[in-house]
């Protein structure tokens, strides 16, 4: 995601799911244009300095990969770090947002 409108839009209207590293928002988007999900960080200065949020935001997209292929290609998601992320190591965020994500299709009741 790059628009702040979408940003905006998925924290605000989607599902929310807190892990002890990130907060985990997930909306269902109604447009077909842009095909595939999508996935936005938001990384602030709460987390650290500028060398530290870098380095949590490497880590949150390697994460975000690995579980991208769990997505529905509808899907809208952003990920904020928190500041407990900057000590987190990959495998960590990675389950945390597994975790997330599954707490949230519960909620919602939305397939797999």
């Amino acid at each position: 995601m790059t628009r702040s409108t979408e940003f905006g839009a998925t924290v605000s209207k989607g599902t929310r799911a807190a892990q002890p590293d990130v907060v985990v928002y997930r909306l269902r988007s109604d447009q077909t244009a842009d095909p595939g999900p999508r996935v936005g960080l938001i990384v602030s200065k709460a987390v650290g300095n500028a060398v530290q949020r870098h380095r949590v935001s490497r880590r949150l997209r390697h994460a975000a990969l690995a579980v991208l292929e769990d997505l529905d290609p509808s899907d809208r998601v952003v990920i904020r770090a928190l500041p407990r992320s900057r000590d987190a190591v990959t495998p960590r965020l990675e389950q945390e947002l597994r975790t997330a994500l599954e707490r949230i299709r519960q909620r919602t009741g939305a397939p797999s």
